[in-house]
């Protein structure tokens, strides 16, 4: 989608929101693939509900861009735009035990800052891409540990409300790759309370977790993690691979042969390619297993 209307693009312009034209998603996804449309980066929190409001008056619909990590977005021209927030500097600031991070801080530089800190929890994270506010949405875990365990308070904006609020950590549910929050909720800041441990301990375990990732994970290659979550008891990578499916490939699309639920862009996969292939092994392992898988990559059609 284009944004056109001069008055509008004026109004947006006035709240120091800056419009970056025609842009391509590939380019903003970890799997390389994605249609085009116009993207308007925020600087300043305050300006969001004068923002979407603009959009809302306007029906302009829009959806909220992170890091762009665990993302399969369509084809070709989109039909919305996309709102991402600017990192600010600084983008974390340590008190005491506790972290305040803003939500489009990088993911593993918060975990490095933190831990020459003296402050770990989060050494299972470092090697997951993507923004601070993502992780916080997906409730992001590895290793045994996940982000929502350290969440003490978020600041966000609520659709429902039209307005930026600030949570309690309990005040809001997480689970295994899902959250509480609505669809169209935007992260905006988050606050963690962390263990201390000394940097020496935090390495050592950031190293264990960088070599399991090494010798598990096709690092180096387009992909968007995970594909499926897996079922509870079960995992979703052991069935693919125990169906024989590593290699398997529609188009460019093509399950790694180093961990069966990573399904990498091997070339110019396209979201047509990448969809077939998900729905095609969905489909084997249900006849199989009699388990439908679900997805834990966030798919935005075009």
């Amino acid at each position: 989608m284009r944004l056109e209307d001069s008055n509008l693009l004026a109004a947006i312009t006035a709240l120091g929101v800056e419009r970056e034209p025609g842009i391509s998603l590939s380019e903003y996804t970890s799997l390389g693939i994605g249609g085009t449309t116009d993207l308007l980066l925020i600087r300043k929190h305050e300006s969001i509900p004068g923002l979407l409001q603009l959009l809302d008056d306007s029906r302009i619909p829009h959806k909220f861009l992170g890091g762009g990590s665990n993302l399969l977005v369509g084809d070709g021209e989109l039909s919305w735009i996309v709102i991402q927030l600017a990192r600010p500097e600084p983008d974390l600031v340590i008190e005491g035990n506790f972290a305040r991070v803003d939500a489009a801080a990088d993911l593993g530089r918060t975990v490095t800052y933190c831990a020459k800190h003296d402050l770990g929890g989060m050494e299972g994270l470092i090697g997951v891409p993507g923004t601070v506010g993502g992780a916080l949405r997906m409730n992001a875990g590895a290793y045994g540990m996940q982000i929502g365990s350290y969440v003490r308070e978020v600041k966000l904006y609520r659709a429902a409300t039209r307005s930026i609020e600030i949570l309690r950590g309990d005040q809001i549910s997480f689970e295994y790759r899902h959250t509480s929050f609505a669809p169209d909720d935007m992260m905006l800041a988050v606050t963690l309370e962390l263990p201390s441990k000394s940097y020496r301990e935090i390495i050592q375990g950031i190293r264990i977790c960088n070599e399991k990732r090494r010798a598990s994970q096709p690092l180096g290659q387009k992909s968007a993690g995970c594909i499926f979550k897996n079922p509870p008891g079960a995992s979703a990578g052991r069935m693919i691979d125990e169906l024989g499916l590593k290699g398997l490939s529609v188009g460019d699309a093509r399950i790694s042969d180093r961990h069966a639920n990573f399904f990498v862009n091997a070339g110019k996969a396209s979201a047509k390619d990448m969809l077939t292939l998900i729905a095609d092994v969905r489909g084997r392992v249900e006849k199989t297993y009699g388990v439908k898988l679900e997805n834990e990559v966030v798919v935005w059609h075009a």
